[in-house]
């Protein structure tokens, strides 16, 4: 059986859902979709988001209103269902939102952003390296997919030597995910695409996205021993409705 996963930040929920979400939700042939950035408690959605016919749904928010958290979508039923990683430190972002599918675990993470102050930077290297041990920790194949707002290398962002000192580039945010691959994980996109210039964010203040002059930070991190498993991986930059767009895989299970 072939299973495709879409992993979308939707900069609040409620407000792409009057950009078109229903009708991507029908016609994006997903059996999960895993969504970040939801800003939004339960008791604030509608009927048809919260329970759309057809779909499983699993919401993790923030406990402050209108920020963060997490959700997914599933036409399968997972086996297990665990809110956050039992940290309350990051658990009270609503940033992780974890299901258990039997052949594989599934970890959707909403990253926090390290460029508002040096305090916030610590915030999001601690939270890289809680939920590398959480996923280890795991012992189980597992595919981390979400928004890790950080680009890796130089072809994942459109301006790479102007952001070098940015948080989203910086060489310690860069360095986590060298680390993360190297404890045994592989950045699905790159087995199927080598070049540089498809992105999955654009600075909507400055109209980046018309120019496409983006970053990629957005991604799914399989389990190496899932790397035969993975058949395709994709990112949908025709897809609109947020400044980031869904990003996919594949996987015989």
């Amino acid at each position: 059986m072939i299973m495709k996963l879409l992993s979308w930040n939707v900069n609040g929920l409620r407000a792409v859902a009057k950009k078109g979400f229903y009708q991507y939700l029908e016609q994006c042939g997903a059996d999960v979709l895993c969504l970040q950035e939801i800003k939004a408690k339960t008791e604030q959605l509608p009927e048809e988001l919260l329970r759309p016919q057809g779909w499983h749904t699993y919401f993790f928010p923030a406990e402050r209103s209108g920020y963060s958290g997490v959700a997914v979508y599933s036409k399968i039923e997972p086996q297990e269902v665990r809110y956050g990683m039992g940290d309350e430190k990051f658990d009270m972002e609503g940033r992780t939102l974890v299901l258990d599918f039997a052949s594989f675990v599934l970890v959707n993470a909403y990253f926090p952003n390290g460029g508002r102050d040096e305090e916030r930077l610590r915030y999001k290297l601690d939270f890289c390296e809680a939920i590398q041990d959480f996923v280890l920790s795991l012992e189980r194949p597992v595919l981390l997919c979400g928004d890790v707002n950080t680009a890796h290398q130089e072809r994942d962002l459109a301006r790479p030597k102007e952001n070098i000192n940015n948080s989203g580039f910086m060489p310690v945010e860069r360095a986590w995910i060298d680390r993360f691959l190297a404890a045994g994980f592989i950045d699905t996109f790159r087995l199927f695409h080598e070049q540089g210039g498809i992105y999955s964010w654009w600075d909507m203040k400055t109209r980046a996205r018309d120019r496409n002059v983006g970053w990629r930070i957005d991604y799914f991190f399989a389990s190496d021993v899932l790397r035969h498993n993975i058949k395709a991986a994709f990112i949908q930059p025709e897809v609109m409705g947020s400044d980031h767009c869904p990003v996919g895989v594949e996987i015989e299970i």
